[in-house]
Order: structure tokens, then sequence, then C-alpha cells
């Protein structure tokens, strides 16, 4: 699913990422995890052409993102990666399923099919008295499941998540995590999740673990 080969990334004379090589399964949950500093988000952030890489190649599903550039790149990062950012990015003038269905709007997709999405995914996190909530009246924890449904909106090749339950109490970062696994078995779904949780990280197909810019190890999690 996602190939990188030699990724660097430096800012000014700091040398973040130090030639990274990693392979990223198909239809699995990958939990990325190590100390703060290690270059975890900003790995993420490569993977999901939210940043360049000063070197390297960077494949997903047969694409080699590191050679597009401008509406080809943001077409394709609309239409094949979901993010679930640490911060919840919502806009605050739309509602709750209105911030859902911002991606589906961006690739023109016929509002009529993809409301009965956005409306199931709010339901499947919790949410489904809160469809018509602006994020000013939604509690954190409720912000990021509403963040966690827009990133599966388009049903995303992959879905790259960091931190995603750093604000979810112990039930509803139980719910998300499951709701990942129900995605991953039914609809083959891959997620790559930046996580401290070491609980969630166990029970991740695989888990890679960063030191100093560097994947350090790599083990299927038994």
């Amino acid at each position: 699913m996602i190939q990188a080969r030699g990724i660097v990334k430096r800012f000014g004379a700091l040398e973040i990422l130090r030639s990274v090589d990693l392979d990223i399964p198909a239809n699995q949950i990958s939990a990325i995890v190590g100390p703060s500093g290690a270059g975890k988000t900003t790995l993420l952030q490569i993977l999901g052409t939210l940043e360049a890489p000063d070197a390297g190649t960077l494949t997903i599903n047969g694409q080699r993102v590191d050679r597009l550039q401008g509406r080809a790149l943001a077409d394709f990062r609309n239409r094949h990666i979901g993010f679930v950012f640490q911060f919840h990015r919502l806009l605050p003038e739309f509602t709750a399923v209105e911030n859902v269905l911002m991606p589906a709007w961006i690739a023109g997709a016929d509002d009529r099919k993809t409301r009965d999405r956005a409306e199931r995914l709010l339901r499947d996190l919790g949410l489904g008295d809160r469809l018509q909530h602006r994020p000013q009246a939604l509690s954190g924890g409720e912000q990021q499941r509403v963040a966690a449904a827009r990133a599966l909106m388009n049903d995303p090749d992959v879905v790259l998540a960091d931190e995603p339950t750093g604000n979810l109490d112990t039930t509803n970062a139980e719910s998300l995590f499951h709701l990942f696994a129900e995605l991953r078995d039914r609809e083959g779904q891959t997620f790559v999740i930046v996580t401290h949780n070491l609980h969630l990280a166990g029970r991740a197909d695989n888990t890679l673990t960063m030191r100093d810019g560097r994947i350090e190890t790599v083990g299927e999690t038994t």
C-alpha cells in the first residue's frame, strides 16, 4: 500500500528524518510509536503528502506521489487519503455533518448520495444526536470523533491519524479504534496511526518504533 525509500527531511540544519525506509501493508492497522521528537508526526505528514521530503521516494497504492504537484497532488490527496489530526481543525461555521461532508463536496460528489454516509459515520461514533451541532457546541472528544468521520468520508485507501485518541476518554477511544478495525475488516481500509497510547498500539496489526529520525524496529502485534 505505502512504500517509502530513503526519506530525508530537514528543517534548516536539523535533520528530522534520516533516510527512512518503510512498507505499510494494505488492509491493516499500523501503529507508529516512539518518544517525542523522534520524527513520527513529520513522517506522517510526508506519507500524507502534506510535506515534501528533501530526498527519497514515496509510492501509495502504486502511484509515485512524490512526482505529483499542484492540482494533481491535491486531487490524489482528497480522493485517496483521509486525515485525523491531533487537533480537530473543524470549520466553526459548519455543523458536524457539514464538516464531515467537506471532503465529498471538494471532490464534487452528489450531496444526496453522500449525506447518508456522513450521518451514518457520525452515528457509528455515537454522535447521532449531534448532527446539526457546530463545533463550539461539542466537547473536545466529540469534535475529535467528527474529525474521524470526516477522514473516512471519501472511503480513502489509507487513513493517517496523529494521536486520534489523545482527546478521548477510554470508552470513546475504544469506540474509535473499534470503528477503525471494523472498516479494516469490512471495507479493506488501511490505517496508519501515530500514538503514545501503547494499549491501543498493541491492538494494531503491526507496530513501527521510531527513534532519532529512523525506524528502529518493525514488528507484528500478536
